[in-house]
């Protein structure tokens, strides 16, 4: 018999999550999102903001320049307050440039908001550490970013509702944006989603809540449509501008390619020069070796100046032989999924993800090891690559909110890492979601694969629908996906990332998350009949 675990858990990890903020302090006065365009209540990976009450609890820490800082101290001033780990690579950078644009869209008026950032990082408290993420983001000036002792930033994180963990050695914390009224009091609370596009937009959504706030409600000078931004696929044929003049051609091409996105920040965690200047012993090698050309793809769009590119390629001791392309939207790392900094993506010549890399959290590959994987990825892909497609998705599922909409536009699709994952569930926060567990190798995930597909095309249009494809190769499971057609998208992890959320006995597992990101259940082995899958989405997914 499969084996049950009823459990309650706040999901505050980043590998099955939805990220809560939790605190007495907090007195939300509305439990939805705020009223607005319909364009900005459809679209999954911006949060329109939740209404807060009660006053912002005091806090001095001390910032960037060695300065004692409170908040007192800002007092008639309307204060964009963000909680940063100061050696992240992943959506704090995205949370502090929509910082930076809020404040430049209101003009003179953006000499009464005040941007502070308090640091997230539990190993990384040291003032030159906050020093150290100013200055490479271009912010030194721009704000204060304070820190202190583990003790006096856990007492601030506990005031504020973030939860701050480390797991598998990385920084977990609650991505919090705040918007503070003159009078110290909370105004709105607002989570960044991992998504470089909407950055601008996020900027505009703060810009508009401190303009607000500020006597005379001063103009914004940004019309921004808050429709989600189109993304770029490696499907998608682009052209982009390359570092030094001309044009870069990115999507479907002659052969497999490979990229690495990356920004020049990057150089606070790791040898970025170094690593760059390395892979042109790749490029050398890659067309007598037969490998995919390397392409390089500069996430323009959260670089703290136009300058700061061009200035980096400069200092380099060797020119790199391989071209460096300009995302300035953030589509196409949004479209190529990338989730942190940097982010090595392989693509196939039809314009498929085969496989993909993080050097921030698995650290630099050397020539070899990257010549190994890619040959791996290539030699494990099928010949002809079938996957379904939105055309596919039946039409029962036709006219679903946006968000559940989104995931059947990707229905048989691998998409990336547990990252990719987490940000997904953030995305999708307010609807219930069922994520299976499996893999192709899994006799008895094999056999209840049609259950979720059939169960997926019955309840789509109200509960989000993921599959997790578990310890499995990309080459087998985008082979299984062509074969076992299903209404959404399935991620890459394993087991040991699975667990840390809660331990888990083997395969296939299923999770069951509430609208409000909570893990209800977890049923444990195959489910073998359509009537007990529906019976445990009538009751942990739509509460019946």
């Amino acid at each position: 018999m499969p084996k049950r675990r009823l459990v309650l858990i706040v999901a505050c990890t980043a590998a099955l999550v939805t990220v809560l903020v939790v605190g007495a302090v907090l007195s939300r006065t509305s439990t939805g999102p705020t009223p607005g365009p319909s364009a900005l209540a459809n679209n999954p990976v911006l949060d329109p903001g939740t209404s807060l009450s009660g006053r912002a609890a005091n806090f001095s820490l001390t910032d960037q320049f060695g300065q004692r800082v409170s908040l007192e101290h800002y007092r008639g001033q309307v204060v964009i307050l963000a909680f940063n780990d100061s050696e992240c690579t992943t959506v704090c950078p995205l949370t502090t440039t929509a910082m930076v644009d809020a404040k430049e869209m209101l003009g003179p008026a953006g000499a009464h908001v005040a941007l502070l950032g308090i640091d997230a990082n539990p190993t990384a408290t040291a003032v030159k550490e906050v020093r150290a993420y100013s200055t490479v983001h271009g912010m030194l000036h721009q704000w204060r970013f304070l820190t202190g002792s583990l003790p006096q930033l856990e007492r601030v994180w506990k005031a504020y509702g973030i939860a701050v963990q480390i797991i598998r050695g990385q920084i977990d914390h609650t991505p919090a944006l705040y918007v503070i009224t003159p009078q110290g009091k909370l105004a709105k609370l607002y989570l960044t989603q991992m998504s470089y596009a909407s950055i601008p937009q996020l900027g505009q959504l703060l810009a508009r809540e401190a303009s607000r706030l500020l006597p005379g409600r001063p103009p914004v000078r940004s019309r921004l449509s808050y429709a989600q931004a189109a993304s770029v696929t490696p499907a998608s044929a682009v052209s982009l501008p390359r570092a030094g003049g001309g044009r870069v051609r990115l999507g479907p091409s002659a052969g497999a390619r490979l990229h690495i996105f990356f920004a020049t920040w990057d150089s606070e965690v790791l040898n970025l020069r170094s690593m760059l200047e390395t892979l042109n012993r790749y490029q050398a090698g890659a067309q007598a070796d037969r490998l995919p050309s390397l392409v390089a793809v500069d996430e323009g769009s959260v670089e703290p100046s136009a300058r700061a590119l061009p200035d980096f390629l400069h200092g380099l001791r060797r020119p790199l032989s391989y071209p460096v392309a300009v995302d300035e939207s953030g589509q196409v790392a949004d479209g190529y999924e990338v989730q942190d900094e940097p982010w090595f993506v392989l693509t196939s010549s039809s314009g498929h993800i085969l496989w993909y890399y993080d050097v921030s959290t698995q650290g630099p590959l050397r020539t070899a090891a990257l010549i190994k994987d890619v040959r791996a990825a290539l030699s494990a892909a099928p010949k002809v690559a079938t996957p379904v497609t939105a055309a596919a998705v039946p039409s029962a599922l036709a006219d679903s909110p946006a968000p559940l909409a989104a995931i059947h536009a990707q229905a048989g699709r691998l998409l990336g890492s547990e990252s990719s994952l987490a940000a997904r569930i953030r995305a999708l926060r307010g609807y219930p979601i069922v994520i299976n567990a499996w893999a192709s190798w899994c006799t008895p995930c094999q056999e209840e694969f049609p259950l979720f597909a059939a169960a997926s095309t019955s309840y789509g249009r109200e509960v989000a629908f993921l599959g997790v494809d578990t310890d499995d190769s990309s080459g087998d499971a985008v082979s299984f996906l062509a074969k076992h057609p299903v209404s959404y998208p399935s991620y890459q992890s394993s087991i040991s990332q699975l667990s840390s959320l809660a331990a888990i006995d083997g395969l296939p597992t299923t999770f069951y998350i509430d609208r409000s990101g909570k893990v209800l259940d977890i049923h444990t082995g195959q489910y073998d009949a359509r009537g007990t899958l529906d019976q445990d989405i009538e009751q942990y997914a739509l509460g019946g």
